[in-house]
């Protein structure tokens, strides 16, 4: 990678923490695509669990007034169960298809929520459940499952430290299992190791910035603008693919 190509992705992603912390969906979903510009596929779900750990750490400790136990074990024990599943299987499944699903994924994700402005799920035991497997299956595949996890959430009218602390600690424990798959998948290699300490340093001004935001502007306002970014990040992906 050139010096140019460095700091040019090191900027995206330090745009992609500050927007996934303000839009509470996490940074990987703007990550992913971005990386995917940069790395093969499985490289950038390599990256990007690694990435997310310093990430959640970051957050866990900018936003710790606070986090739900019963939510932690309902959505995070399944959650954690089935991206170990998702990561294993995504070496069986070509890269491409796995990169149209992330597009697509974007794009009805971030529709959705424009669309269906007030969607929300019933605060009950199945549906935390339901929504801890589905993200982490998601995750595991495609290396983003956050807005899945934060419908969920939503549910429950969480104090937005508490959501944002709450939903950090289950995705670190997704991170922490899918790294390990990841690395015995042969995502993570060595030519890529030198980024750690960069996106380290990036997760932590990313997310002292975007809880900055937040404390002086409505999180409505910028997770509509979050979603819209999200839905063009998904249309781009797509072309990309399509014309490579």
């Amino acid at each position: 990678m050139t010096l140019e190509s460095l700091l040019l992705f090191i900027s995206l992603a330090l745009l992609a923490e500050i927007l996934g912390t303000i839009g509470g969906f996490g940074s990987s979903l703007f990550f992913v695509p971005i990386a995917s510009y940069f790395f093969d596929f499985y490289s950038v779900l390599g990256i990007t669990a690694l990435f997310h750990v310093s990430s959640n750490l970051a957050k866990i400790t900018l936003f710790r007034k606070g986090f739900d136990k019963n939510l932690i074990m309902n959505i995070g024990i399944p959650a954690v169960l089935f991206v170990i599943i998702g990561a294993y299987l995504s070496k069986f499944i070509d890269p491409k298809i796995l990169e149209i699903f992330l597009a697509l994924f974007l794009i009805l994700v971030s529709a959705t929520f424009l669309i269906f402005k007030n969607i929300t799920v019933k605060a009950t035991l199945t549906n935390s459940i339901g929504g801890g497997v589905a993200s982490g299956l998601i995750a595991g595949l495609l290396g983003t499952g956050g807005a899945i996890r934060g419908i969920v959430l939503a549910a429950y009218n969480l104090k937005k430290e508490v959501f944002i602390a709450t939903s950090s600690i289950i995705d670190l424990g997704i991170d922490l299992s899918r790294s390990v798959v990841y690395s015995a998948n042969g995502y993570i290699n060595k030519e890529i190791l030198y980024l750690i300490p960069i996106l380290l340093i990036v997760s932590i001004i990313g997310t002292f910035i975007g809880k900055k935001i937040l404390e002086h502007v409505s999180e409505e306002q910028f997770k509509s603008i979050v979603l819209i970014l999200v839905f063009i990040t998904g249309v781009f992906t797509l072309a990309k693919i399509y014309f490579k």
